[in-house]
């Protein structure tokens, strides 16, 4: 009796502790992060001028998902040595002693060459290169070079953030369009606002980390301003849907409102100057929600075909049907918009 006892308490603690280690797993993959690149990509796999099966869409999305759990993977072997003196991010599995540096680049490394090679022959190799090209921006010219080098890191290090949308259109097209250059040109200027809002709580982390966060290199006061510019052109960014013609009054009311709530906020943490720590919080939380709304906006408008057609080009009008569906066989330009039956 004590013998079978004693096999099952192995059992459960054998099988608590690979649950265990699946947690920590998943936490090097930066679950929040990868939602946001999952669901972002879902919106230019969506919104393409070409239909995606479900089971083809949903190993686009599974591989995505997989690239960015890779490249949260590999950011944090490389940032182990700061991730453990800062208090941010000193409950992460390696600083905790929970994974390796090694284990940690081995499942990332693997993580992303199954990421890409499940993109590749799930849609095209044009979106697999682009999953692959992400990847390596964020691990290699972001994480290893940028990060720690330059005031510039999140700006220039946002572009790897901002190519889900890009991707999943391509997965769908095989091309690069022109609303998905939109939809990555709007996260490329939301991402430092959102992170120097949160960066201005944390410059005594990155200060101890010595990574030269603007906060900490320019002062609360300059960072402040610059979140201001960027939020600027972020609003008038957001415009470019409704104004190109591919989302409709629902997107449109929802920019609007919500880019003017944006405004507000940077205008009340730049008059802070930074010191006022709830103001900075705020911002960066509705910064979440602001992208969020921005693309479930552009995802239900169309769905629903709320939004209005854009032009044809010369090719496209001459292998339209007049009913406006595309004729089968007939060229796609990367940079038109899908065509509506009339």
């Amino acid at each position: 009796m004590s013998i079978a006892i004693s096999a099952s308490r192995l059992r459960l603690a054998s099988r608590s502790g690979w649950v265990e280690r699946l947690s920590h797993l998943i936490s090097l993959a930066k679950p929040r992060v990868m939602a946001l690149a999952v669901f972002t990509a879902l919106v230019g796999l969506m919104i393409a001028p070409s239909h995606v099966d479900p089971l083809p869409g949903f190993a686009v999305l599974l591989a995505i998902a997989a690239g960015a759990g890779a490249a949260g993977a590999l950011n944090m072997w490389y940032d182990a040595d700061i991730d453990a003196v800062m208090a941010r991010t000193a409950m992460r599995p390696i600083p905790r002693g929970k994974v390796s540096r090694t284990e940690a680049l081995f499942f990332g490394l693997v993580l992303g060459v199954i990421a890409v090679a499940l993109l590749a022959v799930a849609a095209n190799i044009t979106a697999a290169m682009l999953l692959a090209g992400t990847i390596l921006f964020y691990a290699v010219v972001y994480t290893a070079w940028l990060k720690r080098a330059t005031r510039q890191n999140i700006v220039i290090g946002g572009a790897a953030g901002a190519l889900p949308p890009v991707i999943g259109w391509a997965a769908a097209t095989g091309e690069v369009g022109l609303q998905s250059l939109v939809l990555f040109l709007i996260i490329f200027l939301w991402t430092p606002p959102h992170f120097w809002a949160l960066a201005l709580n944390r410059a005594d982390d990155y200060a101890r980390a010595g990574v030269p966060m603007l906060p900490v290199v320019a002062g609360k006061a300059a960072t402040t301003r610059q979140i201001l510019i960027y939020t600027g052109m972020l609003v008038l960014a957001s415009a470019l849907p409704w104004a190109l013609g591919f989302a409709g009054v629902l997107y449109g009311v929802t920019a609007a409102i919500c880019g003017a709530l944006f405004i507000l906020l940077a205008f009340e943490l730049n008059r802070s100057a930074g010191t006022d720590r709830r103001a900075a919080h705020r911002l960066f939380v509705f910064s979440i929600f602001y992208l969020f709304l921005l693309f479930a906006a552009l995802l239900v408008d169309h769905s629903g075909g709320s939004s209005a057609p854009a032009r044809l080009s010369h090719d496209d009008r001459a292998s339209a049907s007049p009913s406006g569906v595309r004729l089968p066989g007939a060229t796609r330009n990367a940079c038109i918009f899908k065509i509506r039956e009339a």
